[in-house]
């Protein structure tokens, strides 16, 4: 009877600990997957701002071309007046060199600023998910 009594006490310990790893490992499974979901809605956060940034600065971008073309139509518009216009043909040439000298200088004027809205697009949109990258990076180093 003390040996049955033995292995019963053995049995219940070990079923005992068994039940308690296995209610642990369920605990830290559940956490694990928890913690992955908040790391995934946080990165799903961060595709979604950084769309919006990008999107942003497409819209601003087509505004800006839209205008600048506006506007250099008018700017031809009145050029092709001034040189019907013209009395001679050496002012047809001056005002053809004008126009040109004016419209290259605009062209490269509105390039800049395309250029700069770009470059904000581009910084703004890859912000949340750079702050992605660095807190993964953070979190794995920090796991070490």
């Amino acid at each position: 009877m003390a040996a049955a009594e033995a292995v019963k006490s053995t049995v219940d310990q070990f079923t005992a600990a068994s039940n308690v790893a296995f209610k642990d490992g369920v605990e830290k499974t559940l956490a694990a997957l928890n913690d992955a979901n908040a790391h995934s809605k946080k990165n799903l956060e961060a595709v979604v701002a950084s769309v919006t940034a990008a999107t942003k600065g497409a819209e601003a971008l087509g505004a800006h071309a839209m205008a600048f073309s506006k506007s250099s139509f008018e700017s031809q518009v009145a050029a092709a007046k001034s040189l019907s216009a013209a009395k001679s043909v050496q002012e047809v040439v001056e005002l053809q060199t004008s126009y040109a000298k004016t419209a290259l200088e605009a062209y490269m004027a509105e390039m800049g600023r395309m250029t700069e809205i770009v470059s904000a697009s581009v910084k703004d949109s890859m912000k949340p998910l750079n702050e992605r990258v660095t807190a993964m990076v953070e979190r794995v180093q920090a796991a070490r």
